[in-house]
């Protein structure tokens, strides 16, 4: 395994740089590459999102195919992998219009083996695929400061050395072909995910017992129980603001991608399966699109303890 300098230069001229999905990670990741000089054409179903691109210095389309035919460098940064199949190969998609020899940078989390078909798939086209999920939140996308866990051709590595240097504090060169991005992202994707339901079930506890919820966060915080989704993910608690920055949904689609591919190894998960239903049974309440930290309200709803209220 590799890892590349985290040092992000700008382009000599700007070269033309294509971000389809503008959420949370997706905008900063366009936003970024707008800073850093590129000459950024991004695509959103949202018209909110395609002005606020256009308000920081991109240009924005309404179509995957008008970004396609104007860059060599594609980032697909959609919510799964029917998104990207759709943003690839649906109506007016990306790949048709995209110049024999460029390069789609997939950074959905997405199955190993949904990797491996794309890059055969694009491959057909003439086309090459960086396997290249991400990891950081939205406030590392929009600093420039991701991980990205990625795997291609060493060819493909070079063609995008100064995107990927651009969006990424570390960009780890897993493989060389599509679906070992996957797999690491994958397990990642296990570990926050039950890293999140562990912290909300504490945090319910703690509330449970009578103890402050503030003060059990600082403490928490410094002690050899803490981790970084419980310090990233409980002050949301505190607040009592469930903007969804990664939504209850997500860990839905992830965990279930991680217990799908286990299932294929014949490998037990019981901590993943357990936290999968957590979010389940959060999403069955009706608050899939809220934050991921809301799986405590699932404990409230089963105990009635007292939350913390959003603050005036």
């Amino acid at each position: 395994m590799q890892e590349s300098s985290d040092r992000a230069t700008r382009p000599a001229s700007p070269r033309p740089v294509g971000v389809i999905g503008l959420g949370a990670m997706g905008m900063g990741v366009a936003r970024t590459l707008v800073r850093k000089g590129f000459e950024v054409h991004a695509c959103d179903l949202r018209e909110h999102a395609r002005a606020e691109i256009r308000a920081a210095g991109g240009h924005a389309h309404e179509t995957p195919a008008a970004v396609a035919e104007r860059v060599s460098a594609l980032i697909v940064l959609v919510v799964n992998a029917q998104q990207t199949e759709a943003v690839l190969f649906g109506p007016q998609g990306a790949a048709e219009a995209l110049a024999a020899g460029s390069v789609v940078i997939a950074s959905s989390t997405v199955a190993p083996d949904v990797a491996e078909r794309l890059g055969e798939r694009l491959a057909a086209m003439g086309l090459r695929l960086l396997d290249a999920p991400v990891s950081g939140g939205a406030a590392r996308a929009a600093s420039g400061e991701m991980t990205v866990m990625a795997s291609g051709a060493p060819d493909t590595f070079a063609a995008v050395e100064d995107v990927l240097g651009a969006i990424a504090a570390r960009v780890y060169r897993l493989g060389d072909a599509p679906g070992m991005g996957s797999k690491v992202k994958m397990i990642n994707q296990l570990l926050a995910g039950v890293h999140i339901a562990a912290a909300t079930e504490a945090m319910a506890l703690g509330i449970r017992a009578g103890i402050d919820a503030g003060q059990l966060y600082e403490v928490i915080s410094n002690s050899a129980g803490a981790s970084w989704m419980f310090q990233n993910r409980v002050p949301h608690i505190l607040a009592g603001d469930y903007t969804p920055l990664s939504a209850v949904n997500i860990f839905v689609k992830d965990l279930g991608i991680v217990l799908d591919s286990a299932r294929q190894l014949t490998f037990p998960l019981p901590l993943t399966s357990a936290a999968h239903q957590m979010y389940l049974a959060t999403s069955a309440c009706g608050l899939g699109g809220e934050d991921d930290s809301a799986v405590i309200k699932m404990f409230q709803r089963l105990t009635d303890i007292a939350l913390p209220e959003p603050k005036a």
